[in-house]
């Protein structure tokens, strides 16, 4: 059955800057010949950041933002699981049944994918946790009415200070997880083994191709971060173009030029 996971971790190739441009071409490529799919997961994320940013501002509470952190981590591995196997099925020429692409999503929540999920969501509370005690050791005894009506403080010593150090720390935790993923979730679809294993062997891949994975995830964030831009719009076609390309990154270190078809 070509839907059924191999069992245990590939032999994974060095990481080159042919493969990541390689990686975005066929991405690319898949986006034309799939454009109603790439549109369906591109419109999870539009949808679920109008509906944050919406309640954020209607109600001008800030803790929507904490429902933002948990909940793109829940919805964006099985997004990203539906764009690798629509990737998939156009290498290895096989029909784009929607009925079989959507019960993989469904499928892996039966697998290990919930697990790395509860570690993604993990470390972005532990995140919001030190960003909240950063906040207080810089800025804790500042005077300020209200932090949407008080950007001066930011422009102090100790404000400069606190978001210099906030970025610091923020990117460190951006790029471990990043480190623990990026192999990881299309390795999870493609192969029956436990997330720890897979998590593991993502990191490791990252650490012995530190060069171009950084260019990898540097060029992820830039292009994450100007979707985000025009009301979240971008992510139309930006987080296609990224779920196929990593499936398509996966699949050339995993099986070769030739892919996996």
């Amino acid at each position: 059955m070509p839907d059924t996971p191999k069992p245990g971790v590939p032999k994974l190739q060095p990481v080159t800057l042919h493969h990541l441009g390689e990686a975005l071409r066929r991405g690319g490529r898949d986006m034309r010949r799939a454009p109603l799919w790439g549109l369906f997961f591109g419109a999870t994320y539009v949808v679920i950041g109008w509906i944050l940013a919406w309640i954020t501002i209607a109600t001008g509470q800030s803790y929507w933002l904490i429902f933002a952190a948990v909940s793109f981590p829940l919805f964006g591995p099985f997004a990203a699981v539906g764009l690798y196997d629509v990737s998939r099925r156009i290498e290895q020429g096989r029909p784009l049944n929607p009925r079989a692409i959507l019960t993989v999503i469904l499928r892996q929540s039966k697998r290990q994918l919930p697990s790395i999920c509860a570690i993604i969501v993990f470390m972005l509370l532990f995140w919001f946790f030190l960003g909240h005690m950063i906040f207080a050791l810089f800025l804790g005894l500042s005077t300020m009415t209200n932090i949407s009506s008080s950007y001066e403080v930011f422009l102090t010593p100790n404000g400069l200070t606190m978001l210099a150090v906030g970025t610091a720390v923020g990117a460190g935790f951006a790029l471990l997880l990043y480190m623990i993923t990026v192999i990881a979730l299309p390795m999870l679809l493609d192969r029956e083994i436990d997330f720890v294993t897979a998590m593991i062997t993502s990191f490791q891949t990252v650490t012995k191709n530190f060069g171009p994975m950084l260019a990898w995830a540097i060029f992820i964030a830039v292009a994450t971060f100007v979707a985000l831009i025009p009301g979240f719009l971008g992510l139309f076609i930006v987080l296609p173009l990224l779920g196929h390309a990593t499936w398509h990154l996966y699949d050339q270190l995993a099986y070769g030029e030739a892919g996996s078809g």
